[in-house]
């Protein structure tokens, strides 16, 4: 199974942040233990770097997204895929298209988020951390 982690649950994991944090875990640890094939994509690791800059310093949100990186590997969308994903008007959120864009790419079964809602014209499938962590194949 090949799984694209949105930022929302990246930052979950990473801030342990409540009441999040324990499927957040739970997401990484099935990732790092291959279980599943968890990709995250590659504009979400400015994204996580500029959020966390009030409260984290440079070096440990550098350490954070180390962190990422050596659990879920890293994708990205073409130059074509890109200049598609603007044009996406059903989306309400140009970085949701670009998530879509990414998951597709990787060919994902599903994209892992809390904001399913925000995915509703997507192909592929967004689901939450709790739908992914109750399924048989991944227990």
């Amino acid at each position: 199974m090949v799984i694209l982690i949105d930022t929302n649950v990246a930052l979950d994991f990473l801030t342990m942040r409540q009441p999040y944090y324990r499927e957040a875990s739970d997401i990484i640890r099935i990732c790092a233990d291959e279980k599943v094939q968890g990709y995250i994509a590659f504009h979400s690791l400015p994204n996580i770097f500029y959020i966390l800059r009030k409260n984290y310093s440079e070096t440990d949100r550098r350490k954070m997204l180390k962190k990422l990186c050596f659990v879920l590997r890293v994708t990205g969308a073409s130059h074509e895929k890109v200049c598609d994903a603007i044009g996406y008007t059903k989306f309400s959120d140009f970085e949701d298209c670009l998530q879509y864009e990414c998951a597709k790419e990787i060919s994902a079964d599903y994209i892992i988020t809390r904001n399913v809602q925000d995915f509703r014209y997507s192909e592929v499938k967004a689901i939450t951390p709790k739908e992914l962590l109750d399924m048989e194949e991944v227990r």
